[in-house]
């Protein structure tokens, strides 16, 4: 058993149908596969599904976030889908090759590419496609492509790509014991002048304010810790390179406009007179928050890679001027201060 067979909207069927998991699936989550498998399902259906029960692994109930291993049999019980659609998704004229001239890392494992401003890394809400759905399409011969973390729509830079349910897995651990290092590069409002500065605080969901749900620094929220140092001060703004130990949703926008030194282009969390001077000023219009280099370990060697500042963002940085050190700025490729902690993550709670 090692095709699942699904019945379009027009058909009904009362069968129950049985898919022993292939080693190709071995460490996927069931409730990935199970979205990707059944293709026209919404994402609440197979949530129904898996939490009544009528989903069942090896005979018993599971849970959506289990991991698939080689053998297991799924019981998938009756449904009624879309009809697939007769033309396969197509990415709009443009956008497939400036992915593919993206990729800046590849090997049998992972892809990495230079994620372009202003896309999101997949479909939701809103937005009919973003990298996932373009990379599959790209490479229809991948049996297996999904993202191994997440970037903001606004944030471009690198982002990872795993290419089999095992280097999933070893990249998600990886993130969860800290051990996947990635830097940023951020301009942020005013002349910085913390130095090397940690900032320890819990970040909230779901705020609603002016009708826009927004993240807000509040105490009852999940922990989150960032760390800031500055590159190079000019006239009005601070180019800053920044780790973040916790990925929680916008935490590095949240983080640095409740220090007072919102982000360069920031229209959710950033200062509006700011954001115009650097629109008509220096002609900037992005987010100035980019995801520069990544280093993590992964199948017995370390993988390190970086994606340079694009064009626009270089031409801002030169129209700002010359920088103007102030004793406490640093250069990418020097070592970062030892954390208070040591080093090991302590988070505010």
């Amino acid at each position: 058993m090692n095709a699942l067979q699904i019945m379009p909207a027009s058909t009904s069927s009362n069968r129950v149908r049985y898919l022993e998991i292939a080693p190709e699936h071995t460490g996927q989550r069931l409730d990935n596969f199970l979205l990707r498998e059944l293709k026209g399902a919404p994402k609440s259906l197979i949530y129904r599904i898996l939490r009544t029960g009528e989903v069942r692994l090896n005979g018993g109930r599971v849970q959506p976030r289990h991991r698939l291993q080689t053998g297991d049999v799924l019981r998938i019980p009756p449904l009624r889908l879309a009809e697939p659609e007769d033309q396969p998704f197509r990415p709009p004229s443009g956008l497939a090759e400036r992915l593919q001239e993206a990729v800046i890392y590849e090997d049998r494992d992972l892809l990495v590419l230079d994620k372009p401003a202003g896309l999101a890394v997949h479909k939701g809400s809103g937005v009919d496609y973003g990298i996932i759905e373009i990379l599959r399409a790209l490479r229809p011969e991948e049996p297996f492509l999904e993202l191994a973390h997440r970037l903001d729509r606004e944030t471009s830079g690198c982002l990872m790509l795993a290419r089999t349910p095992t280097a999933l897995r070893h990249i998600q651990e990886a993130f969860r014991d800290g051990r996947v290092e990635k830097r940023y590069l951020a301009l942020a409002r005013g002349h910085w002048n913390l130095g090397a500065h940690e900032v320890n605080q819990p970040l909230r969901r779901n705020i609603l304010r002016g009708g826009e749900r927004m993240v807000e620094a509040l105490d009852d929220g999940k922990p989150a810790l960032t760390r800031f140092r500055p590159v190079s001060l000019h006239a009005t703004a601070s180019l800053l390179e920044i780790r973040i130990a916790t990925g929680r949703t916008h935490q590095i926008r949240v983080h640095a406009a409740h220090i007072g030194y919102p982000l360069a282009g920031d229209d959710k969390y950033g200062d509006a007179v700011f954001n115009r001077t650097m629109a008509e000023g220096y002609r900037l219009r992005r987010l100035f928050l980019h995801a520069h280099s990544l280093n993590l370990p992964l199948g017995g060697r370390e993988i390190a890679v970086s994606a340079p500042l694009d064009a626009e963002l270089k031409a801002v940085l030169d129209l700002l001027g010359s920088a103007k050190p102030r004793g406490h700025s640093s250069n990418l490729s020097s070592p970062w201060p030892a954390s208070p902690a040591g080093g090991k993550r302590s988070f505010k709670r």
